[in-house]
C-alpha cells in the first residue's frame, strides 16, 4: 500500500484549504518557511518545531569505509548531515495510529 508524497505544492494547498489566503500567496507562505528553515540549517542553527520535532546538523569526521562489492577500503571525506530527531508527541501519535 503505496502512500503519496507530500510536496510544496500540498502543502500551499492545504494553507490554501485551512487559512483562506490565495493560492499564490499560499505557495508564496510556504516557501517563505522552508526558506527561513534552511537558511537556519545552513548557518548551523538547530530548528525546533514544537510537537513534531528538531532538525539541526552534525559533523561526521573523516573514515574509512568499505566497497561491499570488491571489499576494498575506501576514504569517506568529512561532512555535514541532516539530522531529524521526532518529538515525544509525534512518537506517540505515531505509535497510535491517530494522526496529527
Amino acid at each position: 500500500m503505496a502512500r503519496e508524497t507530500i510536496t510544496r505544492a500540498h502543502l500551499s494547498e492545504a494553507v490554501y484549504q485551512e487559512l483562506g489566503l490565495s493560492r499564490l500567496e499560499s505557495s508564496e507562505f510556504v516557501d517563505e518557511v522552508l526558506s527561513e528553515i534552511s537558511e537556519a540549517l545552513v548557518s548551523g542553527e538547530a530548528v525546533k518545531i514544537s510537537s513534531f520535532g528538531t532538525f539541526g546538523v552534525r559533523q561526521k569526521n573523516e573514515r574509512i569505509g568499505r566497497n561491499p562489492k570488491t571489499g576494498e577500503e575506501v576514504p569517506i571525506t568529512a561532512r555535514k548531515v541532516l539530522v531529524f530527531r521526532a518529538s515525544n508527541i509525534l512518537k506517540q501519535r505515531m505509535n497510535s495510529g491517530k494522526g496529527l
